[in-house]
């Protein structure tokens, strides 16, 4: 199956909406250009995710690595080491996403997607609460110890989206509500740091989230 194919319409139509978005907000609310960069990079990788197709992982490097740059600028020191855990997780990504696409008897082309895994509810809510306690840890310890300009909503953002990784990479359906509620809060954060661009893009993912948790139910 070809990614531009017919029957990816709702791929294409996500992607350019989503770029759009971003050459859009970077033109009025002009930006560090490696804002716009990242973002278009993570509208690339998002999408892919969706719809489950491990050629993600290569757009989502890209992303990693600019958007740590820009976490560095607005001291926001546990976003730098969630970049550095997702760095470490694409590359494992890339090996489980195509295992399980073997193992479904599929084939291991990058457009290729993948079979899509459930939690039960119960561990879901167990991680939940832990991914929860944790982030108020790490919140206060950020506040304790660094001049990290906001450190309960960077642990917020960080920890939760750590287990969202997790998941993501083990091809789990729950990830995409713990990914909503992490881009939610995302938008508030790079709004207070005054980064549209930033906020333009958290903001599609919310769509893309709400898309992905759509797509990986059927």
């Amino acid at each position: 199956m070809n990614l531009l194919d017919r029957n990816n319409r709702s791929t294409i139509v996500l992607l350019v909406i989503g770029i759009m978005v971003q050459i859009v907000t970077y033109a009025i609310v002009p930006d560090n250009p490696l804002a716009l960069v990242s973002a278009l990079f993570g509208v690339c990788s998002v999408v892919l995710c969706a719809e489950g197709k491990w050629l993600t992982f290569f757009f989502g490097f890209g992303q990693i690595l600019t958007y740590t740059y820009l976490c560095w600028l607005e001291r926001f020191y546990a976003g730098i080491a969630m970049n550095s855990f997702y760095f470490l997780s694409q590359i494992y990504g890339i090996y489980s996403w195509r295992r399980l696409m073997k193992e479904n008897n599929n084939t291991s082309s990058p457009a290729e997607t993948i079979p899509f895994r459930r939690l039960r509810p119960v561990v879901f809510l167990s991680v939940c609460i832990g991914l929860t306690v944790l982030s108020v840890l790490v919140g206060y310890l950020l506040q304790r110890f660094t001049n990290d300009s906001q450190p309960y909503l960077d642990a917020l953002t960080t920890v939760p989206a750590i287990g969202a990784q997790i998941l993501m990479v083990l091809a789990y359906r729950e990830q995409w509500l713990i990914w909503l509620a992490i881009d939610l809060l995302y938008v508030v954060m790079w709004w207070q740091a005054e980064s549209y661009c930033m906020v333009a893009q958290y903001l599609f993912w919310c769509i893309n989230a709400t898309y992905g948790m759509i797509r990986w139910s059927r």
